[in-house]
């Protein structure tokens, strides 16, 4: 069962989301909030799945809410602009609805929810130590972290780069980066995670790693910044 909330100051929004979500299976809706900072609140005691987050709110933005989270639950953005579509995705969100919600369209986010859900509790990477074991053509590979110097993307699968292989699996970025040391891996933008270590240097809003140069996104710059051992 996926706990939800629903984060929108316009109350015809918050009901039809609701209505919706009361009418499908294995979904609930635990609580609702007309603006964010009194859901920011609530998320530092209570877990839930998802948030439906509207993305323009008096005091405190849908963005702003996601740039201060901790957490990392499912994170369905919802507006009236699609402007903000860009920016959102920096954050990893399963998907960016535009006002009004149609009944088919949010089938369609709910089918998105389930998936990642799924994918995310089948994880397929686990921890031990100073490696990971990777699940590979049916059989499990031992990979040592301080070989990793990359992690990629690429849709409904992420790719582990080495110096002298590649690892293509079926997982998330969220599963991905729970299982590796936060002191010695760094996500810079929405599709990427790189080993601080390997890091030659930044320039020009790109990390420098071996043979690989990789943009900085917006979201993810003042992470790194903090991350960095800098004189």
């Amino acid at each position: 069962m996926l706990k939800c909330i629903i984060v929108d100051d316009d109350k015809l929004c918050q009901t039809v989301i609701s209505d919706m979500i009361s009418e499908i299976n294995n979904i609930t809706c635990v609580a609702t909030f007309e603006n964010a900072l009194d859901a920011f609140s609530y998320l530092k005691k209570e877990s839930v799945d998802v948030i439906f987050l509207d993305v323009e709110m008096p005091k405190m933005g849908g963005m702003d809410l996601l740039r201060n989270l901790s957490i990392s639950p499912q994170v369905v953005m919802i507006t009236s602009h699609d402007e903000f579509a860009l920016e959102s995705y920096e954050y990893d969100v399963t998907d960016f609805i535009k006002k009004p919600v149609t009944n088919a369209r949010f089938l369609k986010t709910i089918e998105k929810l389930k998936l990642r859900n799924q994918t995310e509790n089948n994880a397929i990477v686990s921890s031990k130590d100073e490696t990971i074991f990777i699940k590979t053509d049916s059989k499990l590979i031992q990979v040592r972290l301080k070989d990793i110097i990359w992690v990629e993307a690429l849709g409904n699968y992420m790719q582990i780069h080495t110096g002298q292989d590649k690892y293509t699996i079926l997982s998330t970025m969220k599963d991905i980066a729970s299982k590796l040391p936060s002191n010695e891996f760094i996500r810079i933008q929405r599709s990427f995670i790189v080993r601080l270590d390997q890091i030659n240097s930044i320039e020009d809003n790109y990390v420098v790693l071996p043979n690989k140069q990789i943009h900085i996104g917006k979201a993810y710059k003042e992470n790194l910044n903090k991350q960095l051992n800098l004189l």
